[in-house]
């Protein structure tokens, strides 16, 4: 049982401000701030100062041990352990941490994903620690959030480009603000609250699934008589089991000084989610990592398994991650809030046709920075937003750009107070702006929120590529407003272009409805991008190529190993499911219908030696059924597995990737249909693995 209050555990385990502020001199204190707050380069002489501080804390913590936490290109996070002991010539040990281990590490590169640029015998790599990012101890071990980069300097990590999209948006930001008289704002950071869905199932049923053990998602199963039709799981009453896991988890990820906020019963059975408090993406980005991580290791000591795969059941809603995203000032100004009267406020006006035009003209870049083999699974369907990407602007605000478009005045949109019917209740203005679950990038009052990213996708890559399309589009302002002879008039007549210009990805409406498909691709020339193979070569396009490298945030080589690593990545594991498709059904799945076909065949032979009569319908017509479903999965699964022989011959990684999206999950699909329905015919007793209805209601 706690037996302290939030505030006095919050943050234990992390060397934090607090810390550094109490343990540091203050002029060591000042130096690291500097670094933190404006991005100043780092003073290589304070390092040892903040190692030795760093490590008396550590110390005092019960660790034994460090590591440089980094993110490379695998989706996760990588750590090599080093303990604090160095050998005295007594024969005993002290624990030592040099200013020189914190700064830099040198892990083996060559056993990490970098899409060419280092050949598999170049192994150096190295490890720098990222100052912005605090330090935290994970079992007992300090760890430290690093930037991970080979030899010859190219990045290896998300942790990276990251900061460089940060500062290109900061440096384009600044000149705004410049303009419009604010010479006070040091730096505009970037802020994120990314809301994680995950599942719940108990570690029983899930050891008795290959296919989630190998691929995190189900490959077969038939829908359960009761799935989310009643609506009623979605902020119901909390289970006993999963609130004991979210009150273990809320205490462990505010320990690590993790904002975790707000916590309900998602849509789907088992599904939950869980929302943190807003912080600089750098931060979120770091934070979410390790959430997940803290999310499956207390799930386990519950008896539970976490299931972070975008679709791990099929029939029901998969999981997202929304990223809540918004701009502002070290004053705390929000660059996206649009006060009370958006339509006088130019400065807000001009952010936000920012991020319109940067939307309109980088879909590409947007939808493939969510695109794995999950999320293809995800995104389209009646949970998640289409892969076609817009706007939601609401109508307040859509009214607003329209009147600037047309030179209209502006009536403005009267606050309604909301009349509930009852006395008793208290009255409440509604809100201007509704908000809009089908969109897939909806401004929802003083920030966007981009909900297309997948539950298990790393934050960064999305917010790499939200950073730079808008940087982009302020850098374009801020080119125009510098040489103009009448500031307010180019203005105006810049944001009204704009309107103007990159109106057709501005949409309110229902995102699901395939007339909109239509619209969207027909009649606005909108891309539909449904697959990772689809959108993924496009971030070799020139003129992504030319964004991501003017702003510095890639270089060409980094960004042509992206593609390479993020196909791969999509290859590898839809083989990788459907070779475990392949052993279930040789395995498992044809003995199962054979045994339970034999035993039908000995009722069969019992009642004809009883009642002299082969009139068995049930058992006969079932058998039959069984025999036919049962050639089907063989003769499927030998398909399938000429299908993945098959991919040997594509030559490369994008028509490797395009023939797995034309060929390979076809053939999954239909190995599973069969499955499926055989499913439906095998007793439970004989069927080899859980049902879906075992598993989502399994946790009680």
């Amino acid at each position: 049982m706690e037996t302290h209050s939030v505030p006095e555990y919050f943050g234990e385990l992390v060397f934090d401000d607090r810390q550094m502020r109490a343990r540091l001199s203050s002029k060591v204190y000042a130096s690291l701030r500097k670094t933190i707050d404006e991005g100043k380069k780092l003073d290589p002489k304070i390092a040892e100062y903040v190692a030795q501080a760093m490590k008396e804390w550590a110390l005092e913590k019960g660790a034994t041990h460090f590591t440089h936490w980094f993110q490379p290109l695998t989706g996760i996070t990588a750590e090599k352990h080093d303990s604090f002991i160095t050998p005295s010539p007594d024969g005993s040990v002290i624990m030592e941490f040099s200013g020189k281990e914190l700064i830099q590490g040198e892990p083996d590169a060559s056993s990490f994903p970098s899409g060419g640029i280092r050949a598999t015998f170049e192994a150096r790599g190295y490890t720098a620690w990222d100052p912005t990012s605090y330090a935290f101890i994970k079992d007992k071990t300090l760890c430290i959030p690093t930037a991970f980069c080979s030899y010859s300097g190219e990045a290896l990590d998300k942790k990276t480009p990251l900061l460089r999209s940060m500062e290109a948006l900061n440096k384009q930001a600044l000149r705004i603000l410049k303009l419009f008289g604010n010479d006070t704002a040091k730096y505009v950071r970037t802020s994120v609250g990314p809301e994680q869905e995950y599942f719940l199932i108990t570690k029983e049923m899930y050891d008795k699934r290959p296919d989630l053990r190998y691929t995190g998602r189900t490959l077969y199963g038939s829908r359960p008589p009761k799935g989310q039709e009643m609506d009623d799981h979605y902020f119901g009453v909390i289970k006993p089991r999963v609130q004991e896991f979210m009150n273990d988890l809320n205490r462990e990820l505010w320990k690590l000084g993790i904002l975790a906020k707000t916590e309900h019963n998602e849509v789907a059975p088992a599904q939950h989610e869980l929302a943190p408090i807003y912080s600089t993406t750098n931060i979120a980005t770091d934070q979410n990592q390790l959430m997940m991580e803290v999310m499956q290791k207390v799930a386990a000591r519950h008896g539970l398994v976490c299931l972070l795969h975008e679709k791990p059941f099929a029939g029901v809603n998969g999981s997202g991650k929304h990223n809540n995203w918004s701009m502002a000032t070290d004053t705390g100004i929000n660059l996206l809030s649009p006060g009370e009267t958006p339509y006088e406020n130019a400065q807000f006006l001009l952010f936000l046709c920012a991020v319109i035009k940067a939307v309109d003209d980088y879909q590409d870049l947007l939808r493939l920075s969510v695109a794995t083999a999950g999320n293809d699974h995800r995104l389209g369907a009646n949970e998640a937003p289409p892969a076609i990407i817009s706007v939601f602007l609401g109508d307040e605000l859509s009214a607003i750009l329209e009147a600037i478009e047309n030179d209209a005045p502006y009536e403005g949109a009267e606050k309604k107070i909301m009349k509930l019917g009852v006395d008793v209740l208290p009255a409440f203005p509604r809100d201007t702006t509704d908000r809009n679950r089908t969109s897939p990038f909806a401004f929802t009052g003083n920030k966007f929120e981009f909900r297309s990213l997948g539950s298990s996708n790393s934050i960064a890559c999305a917010n790499i590529m939200l950073n730079t399309v808008v940087a982009e589009s302020l850098k374009i302002y801020a080119d125009r407003l510098e040489g103009a002879e009448d500031f307010e008039k180019t203005l105006h007549e810049m944001i009204k272009k704009t309107i103007k210009d990159h109106k057709r990805i501005l949409f309110n409406g229902n995102g699901y409805d395939d007339a909109w498909v239509k619209e969207a691709t027909e009649v606005r020339g909108l891309c539909n991008y449904r697959t990772t193979p689809d959108c993924m070569p496009h971030i070799l396009d020139e003129k992504n190529v030319k964004l991501l490298t003017s702003h510095k945030v890639f270089t060409e080589k980094e960004i042509e190993s992206r593609c390479e690593i993020m196909l791969e990545n999509y290859c590898k594991q839809v083989r990788i499911e459907a070779n475990a498709m392949m052993d279930m059904a040789y395995r498992q799945i044809l003995p199962a219908i054979t045994e339970y076909a034999d035993k039908l065949s000995d009722t069969v032979a019992a009642k004809k030696a009883v009642t002299g009569s082969l009139a068995c319908s049930y058992e006969t017509d079932v058998i039959s059924k069984l025999s036919v479903l049962a050639d089907q999965i063989y003769s499927r699964s030998g398909e399938l597995e000429k299908a993945i022989i098959a991919l040997g011959e594509a030559g490369d990684v994008i028509k490797e990737s395009a023939a797995i999206r034309d060929t390979l999950l076809p053939k999954m699909g239909e190995l599973r249909a069969a499955a499926d329905e055989a499913e439906t015919l095998v007793s439970s007793e004989c069927w080899p693995y859980p049902s879906y209805g075992d598993m989502l209601f399994s946790v009680r």
